[in-house]
């Protein structure tokens, strides 16, 4: 269980650099009003590049290669580490916990602090990201079948609770890192949460977790790299103060 959890924060750190490494990260290009030092213009659209390509598919790789069958695979150590230390747990709020980054990035805006889209257009993003992560995720599970390590149904590759926290973390990540560069951390120790939840839950192996966790970020990416901006182009030609 430990190692399933040093994994995922491990998964936690690595795409937290990504998203404020300008080497995988476009440039924000953050203009300064000279006449408000504390105020920043709002950053351009994000843009498709190869190298953000790194860490999702790393992490589905890693899901792919250790999701092996035997008794010595790593998912069935670290199941089997859970089952010793951890047999009676049982929780629910992963069940919530894979959302709150959403609730928090709408609630940041409710509070007065301005998001990197406008409502309409960062509302559109989160529905093509959710939209296409469920779709990826679910079609998965249908053709995998894999069996939950409680032996309950045979849906357990990739962990759709995993795909969606960590969709929704890189949804909460995009639109405010400009604003806190600590944000990418906290929304990807949400994410990497509940991931390590499923496994404690004995809910999903590690494989799964690592394949979901992929996924999710790679669906939200897609929805912002694919976006036009059509409901906001005199908000994206001006970049108004926030």
């Amino acid at each position: 269980m430990r190692i399933g959890f040093l994994a995922l924060l491990l998964c936690q750190g690595t795409l937290a650099q990504a998203q404020l490494n300008p080497d995988t990260v476009q440039p924000a290009n953050i203009m300064v009003n000279q006449s408000k030092p504390d105020t920043f213009r709002v950053p351009p659209p994000i843009r498709y590049s190869r190298q953000q390509l790194f860490v999702p598919v790393g992490l589905v790789v890693s899901g792919i290669l250790t999701n092996a069958n035997g008794d010595d695979a790593i998912k069935m150590e670290i199941k089997e580490m859970r089952n010793v230390n951890m047999r009676d747990f049982s929780t629910k709020i992963d069940n919530y916990l894979q959302y709150s980054p959403v609730v928090i990035a709408y609630g940041l805006d409710a509070l007065g602090v301005k998001s990197r889209n406008p409502v309409i257009e960062r509302s559109l993003i989160l529905a093509k990201g959710a939209v296409l992560n469920y779709v990826t995720v679910n079609a998965l599970k249908r053709v995998t079948r894999q069996l939950r390590p409680d032996e309950t149904t045979y849906n357990s590759w990739p962990s759709g609770h995993t795909a969606n926290a960590f969709a929704a973390a890189t949804f909460l990540s995009e639109e405010y890192k400009h604003r806190f560069k600590w944000m990418p951390y906290a929304a990807y120790g949400l994410a990497s949460t509940v991931g390590a939840l499923r496994i404690a839950n004995n809910r999903h192996y590690i494989s799964d977790v690592l394949a979901g966790a992929g996924f999710g970020y790679l669906s939200m990416k897609v929805a912002y790299w694919t976006h036009q901006y059509r409901w906001s182009k005199k908000h994206r030609k001006s970049y108004p103060v926030f």
